[in-house]
């Protein structure tokens, strides 16, 4: 046998060692050969988002190497430990040093290569699929032709193999020939019993409440402001909870000799301690990881939400056309509009307001001013409240966001151009009237007082109302085409559908990138639980084998080891949840945006997701165990 076959023969014996790694490393190369794809295609160098997708692609290509290689790293060290008894009979069989690294480069770049191109085959046998997908999730009106992605493939082999030659050479370089004792006895050396620090359990409390604490409190500004200190002081709490608090609790819950001692918990309990002090570092990166993950999937589906909700915050109209008074082209833009929406079949009511914007002569603030028998008439149509004014009165008209919050003016205002002076007598309850979306400081005043006021900056908008609003993006984007902003700001049309559709697009690029990040992020930290889980396979075997001579019934190690999977499983996912809540919970006073919908959706997918994949590897690992007894 030569050398390169043994390193071939250990990988293939330790295939179900390797699996977990294999996958997800295939896995993280195939997304980065997907984000690839996407940012050479043809159709983006000259369509729709074009250099903001094939940029954003890029970004997420270099956030997945990234990530890809400290995983890499942290998983050959973890299979490195594992091996310790492996080594030592190699050493026993006379292998050198330098051998015995060379033999480690050879097995992770075999591992490494057959992972990139595996995750190449897998996006191309995909690609099709993804490109569908991704149409979709940007919302590409036209269709994404599959292309042959050689500079895709190209970049992901050359990027993957150089990041698995440069650990394989550095795995290799710091590998260190221990003591033969110490090979061979690897893990079954006696442990001594774990002791938590007060100091540092009581600092972990403390840590992850003032973290909460100041997470929940703070408002708006203020949340960018305390993001850092925040994130840095929860991070440095929660390995402090995983190394200490949580060994402590332990210890406090064994002191209870009713509870310790009833039925199988002596056995689950007495181990638990040794599992949370092992498991703390993987513990540890798995609830960051998770947290990352939900945070930043969370973040994007409530921008995405946010962003549409508030453009049609109000009574949404499906166009908007302002011009200036003498515009001749108004007629006939509107002619259009009519005859566009006629075409489609839309049913549609035409609202005209004519307002004039003036200068407040004490703030310098512009204001807008709309006559009464317009906001009447209005009013009457919508079956609202209707005002009534006299002499040089004035009524504030708030817009979604001020209603309720600010209070009534009550000092006069004295028009600048006009030298009008205006007596406000109050604001108006929260109106649907058209013009206030699309204007600042609206005011109502009396027809005749309005007629006094110059003409200087009199505009006409017209607004069209359309139930169904959102299919009028067709009509919407021909539109737009038709009739581009005047130069000389003459007149503008606009149109909601297609204002709304654009920026969903834009989210829904970020989204479609974001959300595969995530999955690699949570694919990777299942991972880490599954190295950690067999990597003690062979201990716990020997334990079990020990505790079922006493007389454990099958049932009963079944319930033991349900039970210890769960904490592996359950208690860093629980942990990652509850600070993504605090975190997607700080994000909605940033933006005062009710993200509750979305953070459920997110946490409960990704939970949902969990307890499948524990009930997956519960069956499988239970099933292993007994057999092996």
């Amino acid at each position: 046998m030569t050398f390169r076959q043994l390193a071939f023969k250990n990988v293939s014996r330790n295939k179900r060692t390797y699996a977990a790694y294999f996958l997800s490393s295939a896995f993280s190369v195939m997304v980065f050969f997907v984000y690839a794809v996407f940012a050479f295609h043809p159709s983006f160098s000259k369509e729709h988002l074009g250099s903001y997708v094939s940029l954003g692609m890029h970004f997420a290509e270099s956030i997945i190497y990234v990530f890809s290689f400290f995983f890499v790293l942290y998983s050959m060290s973890a299979f490195l430990k594992s091996r310790k008894k492996e080594f030592g009979i190699f050493v026993m069989h006379g292998i050198t040093t330098f051998q015995l690294k060379l033999l480690v480069f050879f097995e992770n770049m075999i591992i490494g290569f057959v992972s990139t191109i595996s995750g190449m085959l897998g996006g191309l046998i995909f690609a099709k699929a993804l490109l569908l997908i991704g149409e979709n999730a940007l919302g590409i009106p036209k269709e994404l032709p599959f292309y042959f992605p050689w500079k895709a493939i190209i970049l992901t082999f050359f990027a993957f193999f150089s990041l698995y030659l440069f650990i394989s050479l550095f795995t290799a370089a710091i590998l260190r020939s221990n003591q033969l004792i110490d090979l061979l006895t690897g893990s079954a050396k006696p442990k001594s019993e774990p002791k938590a620090s007060i100091f540092l359990s009581i600092l972990a409390a403390v840590l992850l409440i003032a973290g909460y604490v100041v997470a929940l409190s703070v408002k708006e500004v203020g949340v960018v402001l305390a993001m850092i200190p925040v994130t840095m002081i929860v991070t440095i709490g929660t390995y402090f909870f995983f190394t200490q608090l949580s060994v402590a609790i332990i210890t406090m819950l064994k002191r209870n000799k009713k509870r310790y001692r009833y039925k199988t918990n002596l056995i689950a309990f007495s181990n638990l301690a040794y599992r949370m002090k092992d498991n703390a570092r993987i513990f540890f990166i798995v609830a960051i990881v998770s947290t990352v993950a939900f945070a930043s999937i969370g973040t994007l589906v409530g921008f995405r939400s946010m962003i549409g909700d508030m453009m049609t915050n109000g009574k949404p109209y499906a166009f908007t056309y302002s011009s200036k008074q003498g515009n001749k082209m108004e007629k006939k833009h509107i002619a259009l509009i009519e005859n566009t929406l006629k075409n489609e079949k839309i049913n549609y009511v035409k609202t005209k307001v004519t307002v004039k914007k003036e200068t407040s002569a004490r703030t310098g603030n512009e204001v807008t001013l709309a006559k009464l028998s317009d906001y009447n008439a209005f009013a009457k149509s919508e079956k609202q409240k209707t005002l009534s004014l006299k002499g040089n009165e004035t009524i504030f008209v708030p817009d979604e966001k001020e209603a309720g919050g600010n209070q009534p003016i009550r000092k006069n205002i004295l028009l600048k151009e006009s030298n009008i002076t205006l007596h406000p007598i109050g604001m108006a309850n929260k109106s649907d009237f058209p013009i206030s979306n699309v204007s600042f400081n609206l005011l109502i005043v009396p027809d005749s007082l309005y007629q006094k006021i110059s003409r200087s900056g009199e505009r006409d908008y017209i607004f069209f109302d359309v139930k169904r609003w959102k299919e009028t993006r067709n009509a919407g984007d021909y539109l737009l085409k038709k009739i581009p902003p005047s130069p000389n700001g003459a007149y503008v049309f606009s149109s909601l559908a297609s204002e709304v559709g654009k920026a969903r697009d834009g989210m829904s690029m970020i989204l479609f990138v974001g959300l595969f990040i995530g999955a690699v992020f949570f694919v990777s930290a299942g991972s880490f639980l599954y190295f950690r889980l067999y990597t003690d396979l062979s201990e716990d075997i020997k334990q079990y084998r020990a505790i079922t001579k006493l007389g454990l019934t099958p049932r009963e190690l079944s319930k033991v080891m349900t039970f210890q999977l769960a904490l592996l499983f359950f208690v860093p996912i629980i942990v990652a949840t509850i600070h993504g809540a605090v975190a997607l919970t700080a994000l909605q006073h940033l933006f005062d945006y009710s993200l509750v919908k979305e953070s459920l959706f997110v946490l409960g997918s990704f939970f949902f997701i969990q307890v499948i994949y524990f009930l997956f590897m519960r069956a499988r690992y239970i099933n292993h165990i007994k057999r092996a007894l």
